[in-house]
């Protein structure tokens, strides 16, 4: 093998090995924004869920704070995102919301719906391979785990993935 041919060989290597990180660094991109999304939606969705919960401060301070952990998860993966040379998906407007919401009862089950969803978001992530990307969605994917089952009084089985619930 010539010199030249070598050092063409070298490049196409350095080319497919960068194609490849790109393309992995593409698939991480896309499952922070997936959770990305699913923490906008809880944020909007926690306005809605505190507002019929007004009159019962235990739940009403348990949807403030709920909501302020999904604004701060929402913002470190905007920041996060960015990291990676990403640009982190606008919010929406408005949001069409899974459950109907008009009574106290209706307000926790959408609660409940909120942080499945956001379990659900994060199971991308949880299967990253960089250490730090794996513990954030872990850690977030735990945390909507203990909020759905104080809101539901239930734990899941498996978080994030559909299944019995357990009692």
């Amino acid at each position: 093998m010539t010199r030249a041919s070598q050092h063409s060989a070298a490049r196409s290597r350095a080319s497919q090995h960068s194609a490849a990180r790109s393309r992995a660094s593409q698939h991480l991109i896309a499952a922070m924004q997936a959770a990305l999304a699913a923490e906008q939606a809880a944020s909007y969705g926690y306005g809605i869920v505190g507002s019929h919960l007004a009159r019962f401060a235990p739940k009403f301070a348990a949807a403030t704070a709920d909501c302020v952990a999904h604004e701060q998860a929402r913002d470190s993966l905007a920041s996060m995102i960015t990291a990676l040379g990403g640009t982190p998906n606008p919010a929406a407007a408005a949001y069409r919301l899974p459950v109907r919401v008009s009574t106290p009862t209706q307000a926790v089950g959408l609660a409940i719906v909120l942080e499945r969803q956001v379990e659900s978001a994060y199971l991308g992530m949880v299967a990253a391979p960089e250490p730090a990307v794996r513990a954030f969605g872990a850690t977030q994917m735990q945390a909507a785990a203990v909020r759905c089952a104080r809101w539901s009084g239930r734990s899941q089985t498996f978080p994030g993935l559909p299944g019995e619930q357990a009692g």
